[in-house]
């Protein structure tokens, strides 16, 4: 089951990915695209209003290379980031006009992106939401900016919930979920989701 849980920063995405792992030790868990290449790897990768189409460009081809390792549904994977999150991020900074990064940039991405989602099983969204607020922590990483995070969050309700930029594929796309609430409820509704995925496969076999 190839899962990936995507949404704004700092409101919890890791934390599932941790404790699906936790509970399911079978399960691979890929890192976080600027974790792996920025925080353990050699490139600086900047945020906000400073991102480059460098910067995303080399996180999304990471994510989406990773999300190309997996071939089949019996592959147990859950991804820290989607290939599709690097379309809200860039948005974001596209509309701040202070890069190189435009909506030209994050329309090249599309096709990509489109690919690399018929490669997923579950795409899970882990929405900001004011009934289950989640505070900012100074993790060294991401600057505390309660902004930046909302405005990054309202593009990916655009891109979920009203399917900006068209993304997801026409045929085989992933099952698509939002995660919400308590930590154990959210694995709940990830389990949930899988039970659906492996219930619609026997379905059709």
């Amino acid at each position: 089951m190839r899962i990936a849980i995507s949404g704004s920063h700092s409101l919890g995405k890791s934390t599932v990915v941790n404790d699906w792992v936790a509970k399911n030790p079978g399960f691979t868990r890929e890192e976080e695209p600027y974790r792996a290449l920025a925080l353990h790897g050699p490139h600086e990768i900047l945020f906000r209003d400073q991102s480059t189409k460098l910067h995303n460009g080399i996180q999304l081809y990471y994510n989406i290379s990773r999300v190309h390792r997996y071939c089949a549904s019996s592959d147990d994977v859950i991804f820290d980031r989607a290939p599709i999150d690097y379309i809200a991020y860039s948005q974001y900074t596209a509309n701040k006009g202070t890069t190189d990064i435009n909506d030209a940039f994050v329309a090249s991405m599309i096709p990509a992106v489109r690919e690399a989602l018929d490669r997923l099983d579950i795409l899970a969204f882990v929405p900001k939401s004011n009934e289950w607020p989640v505070e900012m922590q100074a993790d060294g990483i991401r600057p505390i900016d309660h902004e930046y995070r909302d405005e990054v969050d309202a593009i990916f309700k655009q891109i979920y919930r009203e399917g900006r930029f068209g993304v997801m594929p026409q045929k085989n796309p992933p099952h698509f979920v939002e995660l919400f609430g308590a930590r154990q409820q959210r694995l709940d509704q990830l389990q949930q989701a899988i039970d659906e995925v492996q219930f619609g496969k026997r379905r059709t076999q």
